[in-house]
């Protein structure tokens, strides 16, 4: 295969990475917008990984750099973007799957909590949830939201590997 044609797969690949982000967060938008479903902090979070991959996706697939070390460079920042969605979507699912009496109890708000505390304690905070974040309000094929955003992380973290790393 030449340069181009490698050039020009990576492109491919990266440009299909951010539309598959911008469906997603266009359809949790959706949810929220038009059917009432409130994003808890961990579901904003998520929200936020997705926007920074979709980022990455976007970026790189304009860039579309023409040597090996570029595209890796762009690859190692979707899988980081990805991690990170990784790391907070796998909580949330452990939040779900917890036993009634070890949920944790609600919060304040995210809203409340960007005011009164300095992002890393927010940060810490939201990560180690609430009870509204262990609740499931919505469910395709018995997976909740979270599952199905952790596997959609999964999913555009080998989707950028193989963009970017592929021979």
């Amino acid at each position: 295969m030449t340069s181009d044609a490698f050039r020009n797969a990576f492109r491919t690949r990266f440009l299909l990475g951010f539309f598959a982000c911008a469906g997603l967060l266009g359809y949790a938008f959706y949810l929220q917008l038009h059917e009432g479903l409130e994003p808890c902090p961990l579901c904003i979070f998520q929200r936020v990984a997705f926007a920074a991959l979709g980022l990455v996706f976007l970026v790189g697939g304009l860039h579309a750099p023409h040597g090996v070390k570029g595209r890796r460079t762009y690859g190692v920042l979707a899988l980081l973007a990805s991690l990170g969605g990784i790391a907070v979507a796998g909580n949330h699912v452990r939040l779900q799957h917890l036993p009634p009496d070890q949920v944790p109890a609600c919060g304040p708000g995210l809203d409340y909590m960007l005011d009164a505390m300095p992002i890393s304690g927010v940060i810490r905070k939201v990560m180690t949830g609430s009870g509204e974040c262990a609740n499931v309000d919505w469910a395709f094929l018995g997976l909740s939201m979270p599952t199905w955003s952790l596997l959609c992380f999964v999913a555009l973290a080998a989707w950028a590997a193989i963009a970017a790393f592929r021979r």
